[in-house]
């Protein structure tokens, strides 16, 4: 006795079974062959912590504030790499083109008008602020 759905015809039934096939055949973590999987860690091995015991360090870099990231990262959004180096005017203009806000826009109307500008962190330096002191 054959089994299949009667909501739809076998071709139907067969195309769906092949859709499905590698999620109903996988095995844990999505791989098809076991000696794929990762080994476990072994006895003598340390147990995993979110962070060292002694690691102080911050997702912020020295010499500037998680605000001032935040500031250059949204400044950086809007200046694509094929508008590096550019002067304030093709800064501004690549600026519209991929929208940005007008605070954005306001920054890049303070640029110096005939400086050529390599990075986005150049770009940030000039505007006044600082950029961090050690890169890791």
């Amino acid at each position: 006795m054959e089994r299949g759905s009667s909501k739809h015809s076998p071709r139907v039934d067969e195309e769906m079974g092949r859709e499905v096939k590698g999620t109903v055949q996988s095995t844990a973590g999505g791989r098809a062959a076991e000696w794929r999987e990762p080994e476990p860690a072994g006895e003598d091995q340390p147990v995993i912590t979110r962070a060292p015991e002694n690691d102080t360090r911050s997702g912020v870099p020295q010499g500037m504030t998680p605000e001032e990231i935040e500031q250059r990262s949204q400044l950086g959004r809007f200046i694509p790499l094929s508008a590096l180096p550019g002067d304030r005017d093709s800064l501004r203009l690549s600026a519209e083109e991929n929208e940005a806000p007008d605070e954005v826009l306001a920054q890049l109307d303070r640029l110096p008008p005939d400086t050529d500008f390599q990075t986005v962190s150049e770009i940030w330096a000039a505007l006044g602020h600082g950029n961090e002191t050690q890169r890791w």
